[in-house]
């Protein structure tokens, strides 16, 4: 019986569906450009805006948005270009679902924004999402506006979030969103609304009643709040 060649093998195995050509995995598709996102102490890696893939991750996000459909996956944007996507900023003013699994919560003139990969979000209540803004102004030149915090969703003062049981970073950013909703419920304090939209005496207490919700809510499912 002939040998059987490698490339014949592998060619067998992919028509059979027993393999997947490598041209199928993002990260072989993706040139090995990155570059590390130190703003806000934000310290994430991300690939370069321009870099071309030949294939989106298998969750990636599709979003339409004035007419043109884009990809969102792990605070990385994209859009087709000829046969594969190229790596892009998104468009000031599409929303999306969740937040970006890691993220920088950022105050800036009394209203919370969520950062990474170059980019702003804000809560936009109406499209019950985050949206893409501009920078808020003098974000990198006022200190006291550019405080920062690595926490849950709202912003809990130097909390960070640690998931137990292996929840994926999509499921991550689904736990803090809805655990952040449940303690706004809870606690009547939004601190992505300026003053947390309640009385000035009262913002103190109820953001420490926020941070212990939100705590409570994402510990109950399966993280650790440090």
């Amino acid at each position: 019986m002939p040998r059987l060649t490698a490339r014949f093998l592998l060619a067998t195995l992919v028509a059979a569906g027993l393999a997947t050509p490598a041209f199928a995995d993002p990260r072989d598709g993706v040139e090995r450009r990155e570059h590390v996102d130190g703003r806000h102490e934000h310290n994430r890696s991300y690939a370069d805006r321009g870099v071309v893939v030949t294939a989106m991750p298998r969750d990636a996000m599709p979003v339409r948005y004035g007419g043109s459909r884009f990809w969102y996956h792990g605070g990385v944007w994209y859009r087709p270009e000829g046969p594969g996507f190229v790596v892009i900023a998104p468009p000031v003013g599409v929303v999306v679902d969740v937040l970006p699994p890691y993220y920088t919560a950022v105050a800036a003139g009394g209203v919370q924004y969520y950062y990474a990969n170059d980019t702003y979000y804000l809560f936009n209540a109406s499209a019950r999402g985050f949206q893409v803004v501009e920078p808020p102004p003098g974000i990198d030149t006022d200190s006291a506006a550019a405080a920062t915090a690595s926490a849950a969703p709202g912003g809990q003062d130097a909390a960070f979030v640690y998931p137990r049981n292996g929840q994926s970073p999509e499921q991550q950013a689904t736990d803090k969103y809805e655990c952040h909703r449940w303690a706004v419920d809870q606690t009547g304090f939004d601190p992505s609304r300026e003053g947390g939209g309640v009385a000035p005496e009262l913002a103190g207490d109820k953001r420490i009643d926020y941070g212990r919700a939100s705590a409570a809510c994402l510990e109950a499912r399966g993280y650790s709040v440090r």
